[in-house]
């Protein structure tokens, strides 16, 4: 017979829940308070809310700018990374060649490479390729260390379909691409889905390289631009606050309307069979 979780279980979930969410709780609540009752009050609740620190992040600063920047930079680092990470997997999960191996292994220590060690090269490069303050100059080094990651979780995901659909559909005349974009691609698409939320999770929130690499204040990232909010002499905590609202909503929006092939996703390579 199934045992009920205990009290003990309710009690540590609800005080580790609130452990978890308080602080995102602090921060839009400060989103909401004038700048008075933020240096004047330490209360978890307010008695006057106001969408004033919201307006500001935008008329005050060019936020949307910084917004689309991210998008751009974010949306085509995940294309680029999942297209090419997709074919890369393919063959390293479902072909046989010498050194697959080593392969992986340099893909995997790729990856481990501190972003701080590279920096350098990679600005000296970007800038004699007049590549600073664009696009695509942040979009290089971001796949430099998405697009590794992505062919290690593919690879894991493409290992567990089997072999037998793949060679149905050679026997019924699909040529290797065929059989990839018919047959194994939609098989794929959970695991496809979470490493590209992955990837993008993981552009929107680099700082390192859109801090050092795009200077001109009209080609910064979200992440970055909150960080110039600061006034000469104040610190604007409510517009503040209000922009990292701002920032989380789109990547929680993106888990709870793929939630579904995000959990597919995560848990089809857990159980082999």
């Amino acid at each position: 017979m199934k045992k009920n979780p205990g009290f003990g279980f309710y009690t540590f979930l609800v005080v580790f829940l609130l452990f978890i969410l308080f602080p995102f709780y602090y921060i839009f609540l400060t989103s909401i308070r004038t700048p008075l009752e933020i240096f004047s009050t330490f209360n978890l609740y307010t008695l006057s809310p106001t969408i004033q620190n919201y307006i500001r992040a935008f008329t005050v600063r060019p936020f949307g700018r910084y917004l689309y920047n991210s998008f751009v930079v974010s949306g085509v680092t995940t294309f680029i990374s999942i297209v090419f990470a997709s074919f890369t997997a393919y063959a390293v999960a479902r072909l046989k060649f010498k050194g697959k191996s080593l392969l992986l292994a340099v893909v995997l220590g790729v990856s481990m490479f501190p972003q701080i060690a590279i920096i350098s090269p990679i600005y000296i490069f970007l800038r004699d390729m007049g590549l600073r303050n664009t696009h695509i100059g942040l979009v290089i080094p971001y796949i430099t260390f998405s697009l590794p990651l992505a062919i290690w979780y593919l690879s894991t995901f493409f290992k567990e379909i089997p072999f037998s659909l793949e060679e149905a559909a050679k026997i019924d005349g699909a040529s290797p691409f065929q059989a990839f974009y018919k047959v194994i691609a939609p098989l794929a698409a959970p695991g496809v889905f979470t490493t590209a939320i992955l990837v993008f999770i993981g552009a929107w929130n680099e700082y390192l390289f859109a801090f050092t690499l795009n200077t001109d204040d009209r080609m910064r990232t979200v992440t970055v631009g909150i960080t110039m909010f600061n006034a000469q002499y104040s610190i604007p905590w409510g517009d503040i606050a209000a922009a990292a609202v701002i920032v989380t909503v789109p990547l929680i929006v993106m888990v709870l309307l793929f939630q579904k092939r995000i959990v597919s996703g995560l848990t089809s390579g857990a159980v082999k069979g």
